[in-house]
């Protein structure tokens, strides 16, 4: 005997009510302690149609103005190949809204010829290479120029230490003469003892310090003063660069120029320790090589300065801010 059609307790779950319809079950199932509506659940919507197989799921493209719609029931038409418009789509008017690009083209949209990996250039708001810095309008001295002004100075500088630490220099080679002229001696005859060697007297040693004391307070008179009122050395000047602080064009001021020259000249008394002193010159020397905008040396982010080109003829090439200040600016931190 069949059971008549009806709400029954679903003996896979006793806590539901489902709908018999005297063959089988049909409808979603209902909380067993709810009254169940009159007759049977309503019908379930049907799925939607899957899309034939190799027929693309992208949406149709927005038809053109003028053009004739699809014939009722009939599909959208699809692109011929990959990137290509749709059927009747008017020539000349490019890819329709939506429509996915073909192969190796920019998106929709998108400048002709544009584009990354168009020779054109990139597209307009493209992050590209910023433009080299040019503080308080003038552009910044190349490598070049301020290692050509470096190496005037230092021949200066020489020059005066020449002057300075001469007597020095051969009180010094007296002590040290007769000592390396025997080690020469025996190693030119391959002679390798150590015995009865000339000794180096303490005096020696002395002199170094003394020398080296004698060419960093030369190397501070030299460049300090002049930086701090100009901004410039002799050989800045001749090579037309001159140092202004990062905030404003205006004299760098004695506190701020006496930073700047520190980080480079002070380790000069440090040749005494197997040359440590002048590898660190050395490593504050390149530094400006790889700093990015500003081309900033060591010397330079410490005193928080920077090295301009200045013009080569009018008044801007020796443009300089007051000097009758007290206090300038320049020599605040």
């Amino acid at each position: 005997m069949s059971v008549q059609p009806g709400w029954y307790v679903d003996p896979a779950d006793p806590d539901t009510r489902r709908w018999w319809d005297g063959e089988g079950w049909l409808g979603a199932p209902i909380p067993v302690d709810v009254t169940p509506p009159e007759g049977p659940p309503p019908a379930e919507p049907a799925p939607p149609a899957e899309p034939p197989a190799g027929q693309p799921t992208t949406p149709a493209p927005a038809r053109p103005a003028g053009a004739a719609p699809p014939a009722p029931g009939q599909p959208p038409t699809w692109p011929q190949g990959p990137g290509q418009p749709p059927t009747g789509w008017p020539q000349g008017q490019g890819q329709p809204p939506g429509w996915p690009p073909a192969p190796g083209q920019p998106p929709g949209g998108w400048p002709q010829g544009q584009g990354p990996g168009y020779p054109q250039g990139p597209p307009p708001g493209w992050p590209g290479r910023p433009p080299l810095p040019r503080p308080h309008g003038l552009p910044l001295a190349s490598y070049g120029a301020r290692l050509v002004a470096r190496m005037i100075d230092i021949g200066i500088l020489f020059l005066l230490n020449v002057l300075a630490n001469g007597i020095f220099v051969w009180r010094w080679w007296q002590e040290v003469s007769p000592y390396l002229s025997e080690a020469w001696r025996r190693a030119m005859a391959g002679d390798t003892s150590q015995e009865g060697l000339p000794t180096v007297s303490a005096q020696a040693e002395g002199l170094v310090i003394v020398m080296l004391l004698i060419t960093t307070a030369l190397w501070f008179a030299y460049e300090v003063p002049s930086t701090a009122s100009h901004g410039q050395t002799f050989g800045k000047r001749l090579m037309g660069v001159r140092v202004v602080p990062v905030e404003a064009d205006q004299p760098l001021g004695f506190g701020r120029a006496m930073r700047r020259w520190s980080t480079l000249g002070l380790p000069t008394l440090l040749w005494y320790c197997l040359c440590f002193g002048l590898l660190l010159q050395f490593v504050d020397a390149v530094s400006a090589l790889f700093d990015h905008p500003l081309r900033q040396a060591l010397h330079d982010k410490r005193a928080q300065t920077v090295v301009v080109q200045l013009p080569r003829s009018g008044d801007d090439a020796t443009r300089t801010a007051p000097h009758d200040r007290a206090d300038s600016p320049g020599d605040t931190p």
